[in-house]
């Protein structure tokens, strides 16, 4: 088998599996795997390790105290030499509670499969077990090894895992990462905003409203004056955003605030751009005399920029071309585990799970047809990388 008509022989192969993949995804997702909720998320988690090791992989199990268990596999053909690892990066936890399935089962109409989970990500799981398996089938030669990481709070901020993925991620030559794809074509995410949340608190002293206003020092009014400022910030052009998406102050309508505080939503495309607000951040000066400001938090994950995926989007589009398919890119403004490996200059390709749209909501699903062939285009990837 050349590597010429490699995606389509791992595409033909698959074609032949799909009742196989909806089996298994109907497994994971009435599985129920909540972010908050250990217990069931560790349910899920030796499903999913019992599914790897039927394959016949290596499956670690790795213990979390207050969440879900994570998961490394690894793949190492028996007698074959490899070198270099390449990584496969999901999360199996959901946002969904349990019990969610009593109203929002899993089901299948008209080519989709709908339930808590589908799109985001337990398809985009369902996709890397099948990828192996065609490796296995058509005794793909590899050149490095395969290490496959599934966490339990991607959906929650990934603290209990960041060390694992950084860590796997510094051995790696390249990382994919099976999120949702974007819109109907299931456009890969070359490019995804770092994201953050950041506390401004105004400390001002209480006075009467009517007896001594002058008094006093207004926590509401000195904040309403920072989110003023910081609102100029804004260049959507850039990608840079910063919005002021919840307000307290004050706590009564004739007493001068004391103390006021908002959460800012923090955004932005280039790595520059977030220090640069983060420095802004901390320049912040008060407005009223005697006002003090305080500053909590910042971005937690980084942008994965253009730069670290654009060589495996190349890659990527031309395998998919030699299966007869069309692969697109775009910008994603939500931020993702790829945010992490990106920030560390692995060249990350994200986006490569499931094609389907209403991630989080009642209407989530996935295509089953496309199922197949985001298999097979991470197979030809896993293989020739």
């Amino acid at each position: 088998m050349t590597e010429a008509n490699l995606p389509e022989k791992l595409a033909r192969h698959l074609g032949t599996r799909v009742r196989e993949m909806v089996a298994d995804l109907r497994d994971l997702v009435v599985c129920e795997s909540p972010s908050l909720e250990k217990s069931s998320a560790d349910r899920c988690c030796a499903l999913l390790a019992t599914k790897w090791r039927k394959r016949g992989a290596n499956v670690e199990r790795l213990a979390q105290k207050h969440r879900g268990d994570h998961l490394r596999v690894i793949w190492r053909p028996a007698g074959a030499s490899t070198r270099g690892q390449l990584m496969v990066l999901g999360h199996y936890d959901t946002v969904y509670a349990s019990g969610t399935l009593g109203k929002m089962p899993f089901r299948v109409k008209s080519g989709k499969a709908y339930g808590p989970g589908t799109f985001d990500m337990k398809g985009g799981l369902v996709q890397a077990l099948f990828a192996l398996e065609v490796l296995q089938a058509l005794k793909v030669p590899l050149r490095k090894r395969i290490v496959f990481v599934w966490n339990s709070d991607e959906e929650i901020g990934s603290d209990s895992s960041r060390k694992l993925i950084e860590t796997e991620a510094r051995r790696s030559d390249a990382v994919f990462v099976l999120e949702p794809s974007l819109g109907p074509r299931g456009l890969l995410k070359t490019a995804r905003k770092g994201v953050g949340e950041a506390e401004l608190i105004v400390h001002g002293r209480a006075s009467h409203a009517g007896l001594a206003p002058e008094e006093g020092i207004n926590a509401v009014h000195e904040i309403a004056k920072q989110i003023a400022r910081i609102e100029k910030w804004n260049d959507l052009r850039r990608g840079i955003s910063v919005n002021a998406d919840v307000i307290e102050g004050g706590t009564r309508s004739n007493v001068i605030a004391e103390k006021a505080r908002a959460v800012l939503d923090l955004r932005a495309l280039r790595i520059s751009d977030m220090r640069s607000i983060e420095k802004r951040l901390r320049s912040l000066r008060p407005v009223h005399r005697g006002a003090k400001l305080e500053i909590r938090g910042g971005f937690n994950r980084a942008p994965l920029e253009h730069k670290v995926t654009a060589a495996l989007f190349a890659q990527a589009k031309s395998l998919a071309a030699k299966m007869g398919l069309m692969l697109g890119e775009a910008t994603a403004g939500g931020g993702s585990d790829g945010n992490l490996t990106g920030a560390l200059g692995v060249p990350t390709l994200d986006g490569l799970g499931a094609v389907g749209d209403g991630a989080h909501s009642t209407h989530e699903h996935l295509v089953i047809q496309a199922m197949p062939q985001r298999a097979a285009l991470l197979a030809a990837l896993l293989a020739t990388a």
